[in-house]
């Protein structure tokens, strides 16, 4: 439930959903499609769509990686706000964007999902906003160039288990008694 005060409204907030943020993004032509399903039923009934672009030395203003995917157009009178830290909300006019159009509600899309889609979403919610991730309207690129993630280690270790902690399936073992620290010092 959101918090804001006299915000009974819902809008569609898509993030970042430009050439160079989605270009190696997972799933990336699904995604945009579902984006754009949302978009169109958001107009049909009349929700606000708010579109969010980032811009920076890697997505320089007026760069083509800088302009919204050709599948999705922001129409006319739908706001733009251009921001250019993580959060959607952080130095831009978004907030007064959604004051304006009675806000208190943000169904979220776009790119990328482990960082400026996390960031907005947290920055919704520590101002108030009731607020929803579409779960197949988001997406990230595919990080693994620079490395895929250890796996973890077995159950069996003993940094993992303990030495006296029982693996699945045993029965608990008996701690034997050990001396303190400052005992163990004084022999």
């Amino acid at each position: 439930m959101a918090t804001v005060e006299n915000r009974p409204n819902t809008a569609l907030l898509v993030v970042d959903v430009q050439n160079g943020v989605v270009k190696g993004a997972h799933e990336r032509d699904a995604i945009v499609a579902n984006i754009g399903s949302l978009v169109e039923k958001a107009r049909h009934e009349r929700i606000p769509v708010v579109w969010v672009q980032h811009c920076d030395e890697r997505l320089a203003r007026g760069s083509e990686d800088w302009r919204i995917v050709p599948e999705l157009t922001p129409g006319d009178a739908e706001p733009l706000v251009e921001k250019s830290y993580g959060d959607s909300f952080e130095d831009t006019t978004l907030e007064s964007v959604l004051s304006g159009l009675g806000v208190g509600r943000l169904i979220v899309a776009g790119a990328q999902t482990d960082a400026c889609v996390r960031s907005t979403i947290h920055g919704a919610f520590v101002r108030g906003y009731d607020t929803t991730l579409v779960s197949d309207a988001h997406t990230t690129e595919n990080l693994t160039a620079w490395g895929p993630r250890r796996p973890a280690r077995s159950s069996r270790t003993r940094t993992c288990t303990g030495p006296n902690r029982p693996r699945r399936g045993e029965r608990p073992r008996r701690s034997k008694p050990r001396p303190s620290t400052s005992a163990a010092r004084s022999r």
